[in-house]
């Protein structure tokens, strides 16, 4: 049995080589020739899963150690037999911790508390619930937009025009998919206030950038368009600005391989169904009070430090992503 592995994965090296024999490879340099006799990959958001990739291979599964999927191709994978399974709502608290720091480092400077503020969640699914519950209770009048949930629950969520309407910031929490694809657009942003502020950490062509950047509202982004060749304008102008590493939490990276760990052992009958990475205490939820988060958060998670770092070296994403020392969760 072979597997092929982004070599960025984190706790993965040692814990499927006595099974299988593993190839690592940067992400992005994956080749056909490189999976055409594997059994499974292992990837990230690097490694476009498609035809181009797949056809011909042998590859019977795909295991993504993060939560989005939209470098799958899973049409041709359907019609082809290959299995995928995500790593959903790994992350889920590492990327409500980027949130939290985002708003607490804009209410700082700007000069506004949560009870002054409505935020608009957009996609409530295992992180925007985790922000519509955490932000309620920090005091903002939180309105959520999901389609997909409303039509399926009735859960009263707002269209997502109505709750530009109404929001002063908008955090997006989807998955990218035709109907996500630049949803934040300039007629979006035309319908919110002036000085509103917009955070997009799910992925980058969620958001128009070049709209974003007209609309002349605050912004912070950790997910980009075309990354890592990142609009230099955008990210000059952008209020704070990360590489990619959002959910890049030590609890939510151990999740992610974890669960991509679990999808293979039993597609192959591995016994690794219970693994964990070793020495990883697990997360420990809890409430936080608005104000111990304002406290505490740049001791955890300096946002602004990190948003400095990339504005220095753009042309560094790629590195900044990789050798991000990964943050310990706290709530």
């Amino acid at each position: 049995m072979k597997i092929v592995a982004d070599n960025a994965i984190p706790f993965l090296r040692g814990v499927l080589e006595p099974y299988a024999e593993v190839v690592y490879l940067p992400g992005s340099r994956i080749a056909p020739a490189d999976v055409r006799d594997a059994d499974a990959l292992v990837v990230r958001t690097r490694t476009r899963c498609d035809a181009a990739l797949l056809e011909g291979s042998s590859v019977r599964m795909i295991a993504t150690a993060t939560i989005g999927f939209d470098h799958i191709d899973l049409g041709y994978c359907r019609s082809h037999g290959i299995r995928v399974s995500t790593a959903a709502g790994c992350n889920a608290r590492g990327v409500l911790q980027w949130v939290g720091a985002a708003l607490a480092r804009l209410a700082r400077t700007q000069g506004w508390t949560p009870r002054q503020r409505t935020l608009g969640v957009v996609g409530v699914g295992h992180v925007g619930s985790l922000v519509q519950h955490y932000a309620e209770a920090w005091g903002f009048r939180v309105l959520c937009c999901d389609p997909p949930r409303e039509s399926r629950e009735h859960c009263g969520f707002l269209p997502l025009g109505a709750l530009a309407d109404e929001a002063d910031i908008l955090t997006f929490h989807t998955p990218l998919d035709p109907t996500t694809r630049r949803a934040g657009d300039a007629a979006l942003f035309a319908r919110m206030r002036a000085g509103s502020i917009v955070l997009n950490s799910s992925r980058g062509e969620v958001v128009d950038g070049a709209a974003l950047l007209a609309s002349g509202h605050t912004f912070a982004l950790d997910v980009w368009e075309h990354e890592p060749r990142i609009d230099r304008a955008l990210l000059e102008r952008a209020a704070l600005a990360t590489p990619h590493i959002a959910g890049y939490s030590l609890q939510g990276k151990a999740n992610a391989t974890a669960m991509s760990v679990h999808a293979l052992a039993a597609r192959f009958g591995l016994p690794l169904g219970g693994w964990y990475p070793p020495g990883v205490p697990a997360s420990a939820p809890r409430p936080i009070p608005w104000q111990e988060l304002c406290s505490t958060i740049d001791g955890a998670f300096d946002i602004e430090a990190e948003s400095r770092r990339l504005k220095a070296a753009p042309d560094d994403f790629e590195r900044l992503r990789d050798e991000y020392r990964y943050r310990t969760e706290y709530f």
